[in-house]
């Protein structure tokens, strides 16, 4: 089965940072171009970034320039690093396989969340 465990959320103040962290199980990491997406409530899920089997990189353009998307096939993990972050990035925060610009995989983690307030 697979599985996708994101963790690293928590509270933060504007212009704070974070490193999400995504451990994945139950297929092939280094194999699937990875994404993170995030969804507040209310709101649809949207993708935020993702990164190719090799290193090329998609960003969000809100996001573009804040946060760096990254991989270590070696642990099958994904990370987030996120910085200047903003009120509006409150949501939690998901990881999945992406495939032609959709989530590859039916099954979601749990989320982390990812609140920004003063």
């Amino acid at each position: 089965q697979v599985q996708l465990v994101e963790s690293g959320g928590g509270l933060v103040q504007p212009e704070g940072s974070l490193r999400l962290s995504c451990t994945t199980s139950g297929f092939r990491f280094s194999a699937y171009a990875m994404a993170w997406y995030r969804q507040a409530p209310g709101k649809q899920r949207e993708r935020v970034a993702s990164i190719g089997t090799e290193t090329d990189t998609y960003y969000e353009v809100s996001v573009k320039g804040r946060f760096t998307i990254s991989r270590d096939n070696t642990k099958n993990t994904l990370y987030l690093q996120m910085s200047g972050l903003k009120p509006e990035d409150t949501a939690i925060y998901y990881c999945n396989a992406i495939n032609q610009g959709r989530p590859n995989w039916a099954s979601w983690g749990q989320g982390t969340q990812v609140t920004v307030s003063s």
